[in-house]
């Protein structure tokens, strides 16, 4: 049985793994200011178009990569995009973990759209 859903959308590409391992071998901190800054910029959409809300869980989360071209491996897009997304998630109070007992699964989906790369995510809280 499902629950309600959430919509959340965020505007342009987000770094993949490779540029996050290409600033760790730079400095630790190079890779630690990567990953602040993009969960920076993804809490900004998720305070604009979640306000409010705090989903008690579990959770299914789907995503919908639309990148600009086919050039980033599809693993190397939602490694690093995914953990990040869940932690920003974390941080603005939409879930209080990221972990087994509040996450139940997720899926992907990809497409190009150069005209207005984005990740669209459904969140699904589980209905008890």
């Amino acid at each position: 049985m499902t629950g309600i859903e959430h919509r959340l959308v965020i505007a342009g590409k987000l770094p993949n793994l490779n540029d996050y391992i290409q600033q760790l071998n730079i400095s630790k901190f190079r890779g630690a200011e990567l990953k602040r800054a993009t969960e920076r910029d993804i809490a900004m959409f998720i305070r604009s178009q979640l306000k409010g809300v705090r989903l008690n869980g579990p959770i299914t989360l789907c995503y919908t990569w639309y990148e600009p071209s086919r050039k980033r491996d599809l693993d190397n897009i939602v490694a690093f995009g995914m953990k990040c997304i869940h932690d920003a998630l974390v941080s603005c109070g939409v879930i209080a973990n990221d972990g087994w007992e509040n996450i139940a699964g997720f899926s992907h989906a990809f497409f190009v759209d150069s005209d207005s790369p984005r990740i669209e995510i459904i969140l699904q809280e589980q209905a008890a």
